[in-house]
């Protein structure tokens, strides 16, 4: 890894802990304005409009950190691949900023709210910390495979595996929200769609690495 790509994955990193570290200060105020006694399972809703401001907030979030990708990278599997970095970077040390701030969560199986876009995402802290790590991961294969001058397009097969291990990644942490909104304790977290979504995400990724290196 060359120095020019070592210095702008470090600037990619250092951006995505200090936006880690903004999101957390947020939600530090938050759970002080409508949680003084605690996060805990069931919550009480937000139903006044203040939950379309951090439905907003959060939509910003995400353009930031596309708007930073773009910046960074010309090919679209490159900005791709600083895209997931950053956003596994920022997911990781907001619970890292989370626990230096409040001590929380006080355990990795934890349950949080993670998105509330469309409808909120429900899930213990290891779930998306897990899928972070391998985001980090693959992207920095992506971007040294790329420096290495092979080509990273990810085959037809390897995008619709990629794509069934998101689709059971996202419904596990979707498929308990009703008893949320229903300010009800969710029930057990469904970890095996997790670790199958998992190992299929793994699957599309080594598919289409090893494909692409072995063809240039």
């Amino acid at each position: 890894m060359n120095n020019n790509l070592f210095s702008k994955l470090l600037r990619l990193v250092i951006f995505a802990i200090a936006m880690a570290f903004v999101e957390s200060a947020v939600v530090v105020y938050l759970r002080a304005i409508f949680y003084p006694d605690g996060f805990k399972f069931p919550l009480k809703a937000i139903t006044d409009y203040k939950i379309i401001i951090e439905v907003f907030r959060e939509a910003a979030t995400i353009f930031m950190l596309l708007s930073v990708t773009f910046l960074a990278g010309a090919k679209r599997w490159e900005r791709f691949a600083y895209f997931i970095l950053t956003f596994g970077v920022w997911d990781i040390f907001y619970y890292i900023w989370l626990k230096v701030l409040i001590n929380w969560p006080a355990s990795i199986f934890d349950r949080d709210i993670l998105f509330l876009i469309p409808i909120p995402w429900i899930s213990p802290v290891i779930a998306p910390v897990s899928v972070s790590l391998l985001m980090v991961v693959f992207s920095i294969l992506i971007v040294y495979s790329i420096q290495k001058g092979h080509d990273f397009k990810p085959t037809l097969l390897s995008c619709i595996i990629a794509l069934s291990g998101i689709v059971l990644i996202l419904y596990s942490f979707m498929c308990d929200t009703g008893t949320t909104l229903h300010q009800q304790m969710p029930g057990p977290y469904r970890y095996e769609l997790l670790i199958i979504g998992g190992c299929l995400f793994m699957a599309a990724f080594l598919i289409a690495y090893v494909k692409r290196r072995g063809n240039s």
